[in-house]
């Protein structure tokens, strides 16, 4: 499919439009991202707390593909195509503990968890041993690469646009104050399908234009207190609140925060003292997402089971206040009158940035290079 985003790159500043509404409603345009912004970007897919004994198993579906995660026998996490290198059947299809063997349930081809085929019975005949000229060496699963930093899985299908350490550099520069390795986690919300496009939930949490609209009955962090953050393609927002001493007894979100992204998919929230939300959004069609939260403290933090539920609790509201408004969203993008709307040159700069990445990523013979940096409203 072929997007016009004449309109998108040549609107002039202050004010800029978004990106066309097919986009975020078109089955060809979301096959367009898998074919290539999805294979060429690093991807995150997991949680590493969640393959934390050997044998464990993940399978998770990266730009429409079975992708399989894989904690080997060093615990290291390796990603595979999950399919079996007989007639290929998707191996794995629910998280499980499969012990030292990935069985294929059809003919029962066995792999180790390095992805080495170590078993191919009967496929000789009756004989027990292989047919003349078969090398197992030459049927293991196809490996994808994988990078993992602190607790958090990604993997990229192809030859990835940058190394992972160039991927991860503007957001270590942002968090580099932040004792990630010391974190533990508490708590898991899971909200299954959300009906909308997965850009519109990523770019919802890059922007603070809405927060003490759609969150006024859930948040006390005031619109003057926000700031926009563009660090590369290290995108979102932060939010300065003098503390009162009362912020830890709230019933709101009334502390300090910043809320950043990593271009594609990648979402992680601060929250002042030590609590950290990260978001996995996990895109299924062109006007659907799967989303998850795990929340994290600091790994010190003796915090009670009533305040983990209020905690969730708290956090369930807000994400439902979010997933109202974009699948709102979504649905006002399938109007014939919609069109890329404008945006904010004030509190929409980093939306506006990643909206970029995202053309660049789908269509590079339309871009055209725009400065970064950092921009904190006055």
């Amino acid at each position: 499919m072929s997007v016009d985003f004449e309109s998108f790159w040549n609107t002039d500043p202050p004010f800029r439009t978004g990106l066309p509404p097919e986009t975020y409603t078109s089955s060809e345009f979301f096959e367009l991202e898998n074919r290539t912004l999805f294979r060429t970007h690093w991807i995150f897919v997991g949680y590493r707390h969640e393959l934390n004994r050997v044998g464990d198993v993940v399978p998770v579906t990266v730009a429409g593909q079975p992708v399989l995660l894989v904690a080997g026998g060093d615990l290291e996490i390796r990603a595979f195509h999950n399919l079996c290198r007989h007639r290929c059947l998707k191996l794995v299809d629910a998280p499980k503990n499969c012990g030292r063997l990935i069985r294929c349930p059809y003919h029962s081809w066995s792999y180790g968890l390095d992805g080495k085929l170590k078993a191919a019975p009967h496929f000789g005949g009756k004989e027990t041993a292989p047919p003349k000229d078969f090398s197992p060496a030459d049927f293991g699963l196809h490996e994808i690469e994988c990078a993992v930093w602190n607790d958090w899985i990604f993997v990229c299908l192809g030859p990835p646009e940058m190394s992972f350490p160039e991927f991860i550099a503007p957001l270590e520069r942002q968090l580099e104050n932040v004792p990630l390795h010391d974190l533990k986690p508490i708590g898991a919300l899971d909200f299954g399908t959300v009906n909308t496009n997965w850009k519109t939930l990523m770019e919802n949490f890059i922007e603070p234009y809405h927060v003490q609209f759609v969150h006024r009955s859930t948040t006390s962090q005031p619109l003057t207190d926000h700031y926009t953050i563009i660090d590369r393609h290290c995108l979102g927002s932060g939010c300065d609140i003098a503390d009162d001493g009362n912020t830890s007894k709230s019933e709101t979100l009334a502390v300090s925060s910043r809320f950043l992204t990593l271009f594609p998919n990648f979402v992680i929230g601060l929250y002042e003292p030590d609590q950290i939300g990260v978001h996995l959004n996990s895109p299924v069609n062109a006007g659907q997402t799967c989303q998850r939260r795990i929340i994290y403290v600091h790994k010190d933090n003796p915090i009670s089971d009533g305040d983990i539920e209020k905690t969730r609790s708290l956090w369930h509201q807000i994400h439902q206040e979010d997933h109202e408004i974009c699948e709102r969203l979504q649905q006002g993008r399938a109007s014939p009158a919609a069109d890329g709307g404008i945006l904010s040159p004030h509190w929409e700069n980093s939306l506006r940035n990643f909206q970029e990445y995202l053309a660049r990523a789908v269509d590079p013979a339309s871009s055209r290079d725009r400065n970064t940096g950092s921009t904190r409203p006055t």
